[in-house]
């Protein structure tokens, strides 16, 4: 059975979503993020099969930088 991507929502601070991105791609193949709201801040992470405690890692350390909200229960057909 082919195991799927875990999607999980963040609100970030706008003018760092390029540096999230950024970060995450230093992390090959853990996580692709997609911008659903640019003005907002919205995003959605696309975090690879056995990697949720990375990205969790990754996640509370850039917390102490930058402004990183997890939006819980949104269900976005991105």
């Amino acid at each position: 059975m082919p195991k799927t991507t875990v999607k999980r929502y963040y609100r970030v601070d706008r003018g760092q979503i390029h540096f999230l991105k950024f970060i995450l791609e230093g992390y090959d193949g853990v996580a692709v993020l997609r911008t659903l709201s640019p003005l907002e801040g919205l995003v959605v992470l696309h975090i690879g099969p056995g990697c949720q405690g990375t990205v969790d890692m990754i996640i509370q350390d850039l917390q102490r930088e930058i402004r990183i909200e997890p939006i819980e229960g949104l269900m976005i057909d991105d």
